[in-house]
This record gives structure tokens, C-alpha cells and sequence, in this order.
């Protein structure tokens, strides 16, 4: 087993920190917060001062940041210096591609070894060790990471060289932000048509209507007892993160020349939800704001 800096204990990194511990291997978590440490360290990992001090010894370095600047500041200035040489790193974040791509190709020569590895999969997943990983890198050192990222999850998916796993994470998750949009939408329509919302999705489930946001994460309460809709629009994945996700796609769309009409009408989305105090719930409560109750509701 080895021994593991992770960097970053937010919602989703507490998760996956515990889930290497349950996998057997040593972890020194750091993270600003020190409410955030302190539950790392009941669950069994030990506290480090410093992202400097978890790194120093570890085999191998897990980090779960904010944003891009992020990423390159603590890699530059306190995990670059205080790394052993060949030590693999795992950056779970999303951030822009061209962060990651620029970490990384630092890191390799430095003789170090990088995968960008960012998640799908919610709060709930990263508990649970259920989460997808997209994985960006060399093919030797996706195979190194590939037995600490199955500790954490149920998928993980070379994607490509660096920058690819951040890719695949921006585009997936404009997609599953549009398809969130169609659902909402269509059960908006439904209701005000007269249709039991139960009975359009037991439809619109079995039919080609069908989609992940329908089946698996479905926006109203009631036909799947577990999602969010069902709890007050609890996040699971909060409507902030999404609309960062779909502002990272729409910059990767303009600086490669990309047609995305439907995810730019998806940000522009999610900003109106966010800046009408949406920000923390869950991303599909979108629902309230399309059937016109999310102003009524947070008066």
C-alpha cells in the first residue's frame, strides 16, 4: 500500500480521502480548513501542517482544488519543491485544460509523474467510492494511477495525453447541464399540460425521451425516492460547481473555435439560477425556476 498526500478536503475530497484509507493505504490530508482535517483524521488519515509537510515522504499525491490558479500555485510553490523525485501526482480537480496541461508537462520534466484525473458523480459517489474518473496522461502513468483512482471509484477511463481527462469532464458535464435544461423542461410542460408527472415519467422513462437526468437523477419529486428533488433540492452536485463546469466549456469552446449555441444557452441558464439564489442547491432545481416557483418559494 502506499503512502498519500491529499491536498483538498472539500465536500467531494473527504469522501475520497476516507475511501483510500478504507482501501488500506496511508493518507496525510491537508486542507485549509481545519474542521476539514480533523474529520480526515477520524476517519483515519493523519493531519499534516502543511501542504509542504503531506507531500514530503508520500508516494503518491492526490490533489482536490478550487480552479486552475489553484492547481498551479500549490504545485509550483509547495509540491514541486518538496516531492521525491519520480513521485506520481493525481490532480482530481476541474479546471481549465490549459492548467492542466501546463502543471503537468512541468511536473513530467521535472521528472516527476502527472494524470489529470478529474470526477463524475456527485457528493454521494465520492463517499460512497463510486465515482468516474477521466483520466488524462502518459500510458505508464495512468497504469501507476490507475489501482489509487479504483480505490476511489467504480470507473476510471484513460481518456488521452495531459489535459484529456479535464476535456472529457467539461464536455460530459455541458451535456448532462443541457439534458438537466430538456428534462426540467419537459416536466414543466407536462404538469401545466395535465399530465401526472408520474405518469410522464414512467412514459418518458421507457421511451426516447429517456436520459440519465431522467432515469438517474430525475428533477421531481416523487418517481425516484433518492435524488435530490426529494430532499428540498439538497446538492448533490450544487448549481455553483455546474455553472462553473459550463463556464470552463464555454472558454475551452471559444479558444478552440467550437459551436456549442446549446451550452452557451446552458450557462447563461445557470447563471440567472445562481444569481436568483440558487447557487447551493442542487443543479436540478433549475426545475423550480422553468415551472415558475423558485421566486415564489424563496421570497
Amino acid at each position: 500500500m502506499a503512502m498519500i498526500a491529499f491536498i483538498g478536503l472539500g465536500n467531494m475530497g473527504s469522501g475520497m480521502a476516507a475511501n483510500l484509507v478504507k482501501a488500506g493505504h496511508g493518507v496525510k490530508a491537508f486542507d485549509l480548513s481545519d474542521a476539514a482535517i480533523a474529520q480526515a483524521v477520524e476517519h483515519g488519515a493523519s493531519a499534516a501542517a502543511s501542504a509542504m509537510e503531506a507531500v514530503t515522504g508520500a508516494d503518491a499525491v492526490v490533489t482536490m482544488l478550487p480552479a486552475g490558479k489553484h492547481v498551479r500555485a500549490v504545485y509550483e510553490s509547495q509540491v514541486f519543491p518538496s516531492a521525491a523525485p519520480g513521485t506520481l501526482f493525481l490532480d482530481c480537480s476541474t479546471i481549465d485544460v490549459d492548467s492542466a496541461r501546463h502543471v503537468g508537462s512541468s511536473a513530467v520534466e521535472k521528472g516527476f509523474r502527472f494524470v489529470d484525473a478529474p470526477v463524475s458523480g456527485g457528493v454521494a459517489a465520492a463517499s460512497g467510492g463510486t465515482l468516474t474518473f477521466m483520466v488524462g496522461g502518459a500510458e505508464a502513468h495512468f497504469q501507476a494511477a490507475q489501482p489509487i483512482l479504483e480505490a476511489m471509484g467504480k470507473a476510471v477511463i484513460h481518456a488521452g495525453d495531459l489535459g484529456a481527462g479535464q476535456a472529457a469532464k467539461i464536455c460530459n458535464n455541458m451535456l448532462l447541464a443541457i439534458t438537466m435544461i430538456g428534462t426540467c423542461e419537459a416536466f414543466a410542460l407536462a404538469e401545466k399540460l395535465g399530465l401526472d408527472q408520474r405518469k410522464f415519467y414512467d412514459i418518458s422513462s421507457k421511451a426516447s425521451g429517456q436520459s440519465w437526468s431522467m432515469t438517474s437523477y430525475c428533477p421531481v419529486p416523487g418517481p425516484i425516492p433518492t435524488t435530490p428533488a426529494n430532499k428540498g433540492y439538497k446538492p448533490g452536485f450544487a448549481t455553483a460547481m455546474m455553472l462553473k463546469d459550463l463556464k470552463l466549456a464555454q472558454d475551452a469552446a471559444q479558444s478552440s473555435g467550437a459551436s456549442t449555441p446549446l451550452g452557451a444557452q446552458a450557462e447563461a441558464l445557470y447563471a440567472m439560477f445562481d444569481n436568483l439564489g440558487g447557487a447551493d442547491a442542487d443543479f436540478s432545481g433549475i426545475y423550480k425556476l422553468l415551472d415558475g416557483s423558485w421566486s415564489k418559494s424563496n421570497d
